[in-house]
């Protein structure tokens, strides 16, 4: 099923680098740090699980270019904070700040991540393609030691385009000098990273490590990192 495969591109977000406990860390911080509770906020799970929704949304109109980075960055905070009745767009901005500051430095990886990459390099090319914003990514690298297993280090910004789109694709196979035959992406996003992989005739693993989502016709599902090592 993966013959012939020379290089393999991991998604970054929710396939190495733990966003979802990374993320929420951040956040139970923020709502210390902000005093939110005191503005009206009851918890901090409450406080959590709203800015989730409206972050998953907002990320949505992101990918598909609707929304600036600037306005993802900081309206998804000034957003949430309008649900609560808290009519401030300065402490949205504060708290945006605070939030890229310290969530990058979270070190939360899905388990064996370095592992299967030790594994995996000594036989492949490794790189990483992401749609998250291209400073933020580096530091998630760098502080979660990440960085020595990786040739290339494709994002959004870079490439100009973000996944699924097809020039994403096209500008990781011109800077790594892969031919797409021999591309793999392993990622848990079905539409950014399997169809758009898919679409750019790779091949794809699809990571679903919270077993979230309906299997996938013709498409491999993990669950586990180091299952990798049964099909690599």
């Amino acid at each position: 099923m993966f013959t012939n495969i020379k290089h393999i591109f991991f998604d970054l977000d929710r396939t190495l680098w733990d966003f979802k406990a990374n993320s929420r860390a951040t956040l139970s911080e923020v709502y210390t740090a902000f005093n939110l509770q005191e503005k009206g906020i009851r918890s901090a799970m409450d406080f959590i699980k709203t800015y989730e929704k409206i972050n998953e949304r907002m990320w949505d109109l992101y990918r598909r270019g609707e929304l600036s980075k600037e306005k993802l960055r900081y309206g998804r905070f000034q957003k949430t904070l309008l649900l609560f009745g808290i009519k401030n767009e300065l402490i949205g901005k504060e708290i945006g700040q605070y939030y890229i500051k310290h969530s990058p430095y979270k070190v939360g990886l899905f388990d064996h991540s370095h592992e299967i990459l030790t594994f995996l390099k000594k036989n492949y090319q490794l790189h990483v393609i992401t749609n998250g914003f291209e400073e933020v990514q580096h530091v998630k690298l760098r502080e979660s030691k990440l960085l020595e297993y990786f040739d290339k280090i494709i994002t959004s910004e870079a490439a100009n385009a973000k996944k699924p789109d097809p020039k994403i694709f096209e500008y990781a196979e011109s800077d790594t000098g892969a031919q797409k035959e021999n591309c793999l992406i392993i990622g848990d996003d079905l539409e950014a990273d399997i169809k758009g992989g898919i679409a750019s005739g790779w091949k794809v693993i699809h990571f679903d490590p919270h077993r979230e989502f309906d299997k996938v016709e013709n498409v491999l599902t993990i669950h586990h990192l180091q299952e990798l090592e049964k099909h690599l």
